[in-house]
């Protein structure tokens, strides 16, 4: 996956996470249990992706120090 297309759901991530806070906030307590497990899921996807995000960046730093020995 390219650099892009994970900074691009890392914002739509960031964007759910956003939303369900706002959500939960306002939220009754009949679903205040709903939006926490939900806003718990999203924020695990965002970490997850962050991650990913953080190695593909630091992964091509990596390659080019050690593209002279052979391209293993």
């Amino acid at each position: 996956m390219s650099i892009r297309a994970l900074a691009r759901d890392v914002y739509r991530a960031v964007q759910t996470v956003e939303t369900l806070n706002k959500k939960l906030a306002v939220a009754t307590p009949e679903q205040e249990d709903s939006l926490r497990r939900e806003l718990q899921m999203a924020e695990k996807e965002l970490s997850i992706l962050r991650r990913m995000l953080d190695g593909e960046k630091e992964s091509g730093e990596f390659r080019k120090k050690f593209s002279g020995f052979g391209g293993l």
